[in-house]
């Protein structure tokens, strides 16, 4: 229906409903906000001076008010198809209390509604690749993890994921689209690390050995789903040896059911994104034939503490990442849980400002959390022996501990690999957690977090050894990010 109010009808009616923080404008942004949008207020460089613009959508909403007419750069938006007048009053000026969008725009050049596109994450632990993919843009939908106690972390961080506590084995695409309710819509990416153990009998295909049938599992479960896209993601040394038999099956294996990989194919190094810690992981990347493949990101980052040739920045340091954190052993009560509040807080950096969420570009393309930032948390205290104590001070940083084998972390670089340590079927070995820079001690559950690129906001399971391991077997979310 047309506007046939004159401007000057317009801009009185305007000035009667207020221009800013009415209630009906608070309404909608707290809604947005629970719904988890992030949006901008009170925008004046765009076509009417919306009161909320969704950047990421390339939506504006005008809470009763409407778009001036004769503006030229009006042109160059587009209404959607889908859009419409919702629940708008005849007489916004008399009608304050209703909530009334009157017009909703699609910046694009299309007419089509800007969707984020879906991924689901096999073999997903606490969730490093659901976590990057999210802050990437995508909404994750489903989660397979047969670890119940990694199950349940995942679906605490991520409570819209549909988490399936159970092998992949045996599962089908229907249950997936069951659980995560999509229907029949379009999967965009399959992503995970399927374990294996990437060599085979003499004589035998590698990838027919039982002991990497959940690689098959993860081939079958992405072509059932007729993904448009998946990453593979896996340990360096698949690349080497007799081992490389395997990956050169596993290519073949995707070709087979219709699915092209990105080769050369690459290992990256987590401290090339951004990550304070030397963590090498083999990536694949392919699309569904007919798809334009992938690339691989560009390094963002070197090493802290190393010089090179590439002209990059420097990736944040331990001190970075850990510089800002209250020592946990100032708390009493960290010894009997893992979370403490406390206004014990350093000067953050550009990188703890990230992990503590202090800014909106924080969130990156994620769903913002709710959460209490005054808290510690994963920060059980650990027992060391005064005798472990005294090594672990005389230890040069960046070296190794000689009884223990623990590495000592270097101020000014970045951290050696994080380990996940062994389930219960082979021991329960805690991870070796590296000793602090600073304090004659093991990093906690949460320091592990921060060198591993997790924000703050994200949970772990209350003990070292569950947390360790959630941490140790997961991808670093900012390489999960920028890949």
């Amino acid at each position: 229906m047309a506007d046939t109010r004159t401007p000057a009808q317009r801009s009185e009616i305007m000035r009667a409903v207020g221009s800013k923080n009415t209630k009906p404008e608070i309404v909608v942004r707290r809604l947005a906000h629970r719904l988890g949008y992030r949006f901008r207020l009170h925008v004046k460089n765009l076509p009417g001076k919306p009161d909320i613009v969704f950047p990421r959508l390339a939506r504006i909403v005008l809470v009763h008010g409407c778009l001036s007419s004769g503006n030229a750069r009006l042109k160059t938006w587009k209404r959607s198809k889908k859009s419409s007048r919702t629940s708008f009053p005849r007489n916004p000026i008399d009608n304050r209390s209703s909530i009334g969008i009157q017009s909703h725009f699609n910046c694009s050049e299309s007419d089509e509604t800007t969707m984020r596109p879906i991924g689901i994450d096999l073999f997903s632990g606490a969730g490093g690749l659901s976590l990057g993919f999210e802050q990437a843009g995508f909404d994750v939908v489903a989660a397979v993890e047969i670890d119940p106690v990694h199950a349940a972390v995942h679906k605490f961080n991520f409570p819209n994921c549909a988490v399936l506590a159970r092998s992949v084995a045996g599962l089908s695409a229907e249950d997936i689209r069951e659980h995560a309710q999509i229907g029949d819509r379009p999967v965009d990416v399959v992503f995970g690390g399927a374990p294996c153990q990437g060599f085979s009998l003499i004589g035998h295909r590698a990838l027919d050995d039982p002991r990497n049938s959940l690689v098959r599992e993860f081939v079958r479960i992405v072509a059932e789903l007729d993904a448009s896209y998946f990453v593979f993601e896996n340990v360096k040394g698949l690349t080497v040896g007799r081992h490389r038999k395997f990956l050169d099956e596993l290519i073949q294996e995707f070709a087979d059911q219709g699915y092209d990989v990105h080769v050369p194919w690459q290992v990256l190094n987590a401290a090339h994104y951004g990550v304070p810690q030397s963590r090498e992981r083999l990536i694949l990347l392919g699309a569904k034939r007919g798809l334009p493949l992938p690339h691989y990101p560009e390094r963002t980052t070197r090493k802290a503490g190393t010089r090179d040739d590439s002209f990059l920045p420097a990736g944040p340091s331990c001190r970075d990442a850990l510089g800002d954190l209250p020592d946990a052993e100032s708390f009493p009560e960290l010894w009997d849980t893992d979370a403490v509040e406390t206004d014990g807080w350093g000067v953050p950096n550009d990188y703890a400002r990230k992990m503590r969420c202090l800014d909106n570009d924080a969130w990156y393309f994620g769903h913002p959390r709710a959460w209490m930032p005054r808290f510690l948390t994963s920060s059980m205290r650990t027992k060391h022996s005064s005798i472990s104590r005294r090594r672990f001070a005389e230890t040069t940083k960046g070296e190794v501990e000689p009884i223990s084998r623990f590495f000592k972390l270097p101020a000014d670089g970045v951290s050696n690999t994080l380990r996940a340590g062994t389930d219960a079927a082979r021991g329960a070995f805690t991870s070796p957690r590296p000793i602090h820079y600073e304090f004659a001690r093991c990093i906690t559950v949460r320091e592990m977090a921060r060198l591993h690129g997790f924000p703050d906001w994200f949970r772990f399971h209350e003990t070292k050894w569950h947390g360790a391991r959630q941490i140790g077997n997961a991808v670093p979310p900012p390489l999960a990010r920028a890949v």
